[in-house]
């Protein structure tokens, strides 16, 4: 597999490649406001935390950064009830697939069977698919949920603080973690079913060296 890289509730927006254009009446005012996204964006770029992706060009293996989040639904699958926090700690010793999303993104929605078969046939050899639920609104992050039939386990981060810490930009985007807890690949953007395989395939082999 070759992994991509990069580098109260919140409304829905649209992701991280994207911005929305405000019309206002006075060109003094939309000039101001224009210089202030720029800056913004300039910032916000510049502050995105590539390291995972460094380490990944270089070959090397990464601690994924850790988070505790609640979980947001199928948490029995990992002993957790609704609400109940979740660490990703929890699950050394386990592969996981690391599924960042949204209820109002479209390539989610097309990668969400992909994510339910990987569930259903790494869960006999020990991996885990957790999906990270992000820049939603909780009732339709669960309605997506329920649509697409998803019975892996899934948190919530409300506050984005994760999905800043992992370097992302927009959704969806997946990492595949091995047992020890070290990213071994990272796929930006809407994954198929033969990345999604060989992804598995490579957080349950042990590293080449």
């Amino acid at each position: 597999m070759t992994a991509e890289t990069r580098g109260g509730e919140p409304e829905p927006r649209p992701n991280g490649r994207s911005t929305r254009r405000y019309v206002v009446g006075a060109i003094a005012l939309l000039a101001v406001g224009a210089f202030v996204a720029l800056l913004v964006l300039g910032l916000t770029a510049r502050s995105v935390d590539r390291s995972i992706d460094s380490a990944i060009a270089r070959g090397e293996l990464e601690q994924a950064p850790e988070f505790t989040l609640p979980v947001l639904a199928n948490g029995e699958a990992l002993g957790k009830r609704e609400g109940d926090e979740l660490s990703l700690s929890e699950l050394r010793g386990r592969p996981v697939i690391l599924n960042f999303w949204a209820s109002w993104c479209d390539p989610c929605r097309r990668e969400a069977p992909i994510l339910e078969d990987a569930w259903r046939a790494g869960r006999a050899r020990g991996a885990v698919v957790l999906g990270v639920d992000v820049q939603d609104l909780t009732g339709n992050a669960r309605d997506f949920i329920a649509k697409f039939k998803q019975t892996y386990p899934h948190v919530r981060d409300k506050g984005e603080g994760t999905y800043r810490r992992y370097g992302l930009t927009g959704l969806p985007e997946t990492y595949f973690l091995d047992r020890a807890g070290r990213v071994r690949a990272h796929w930006v953007g809407e994954i198929d079913a033969d990345q999604m395989a060989d992804g598995l395939e490579l957080i349950l082999s042990p590293p080449s060296r």
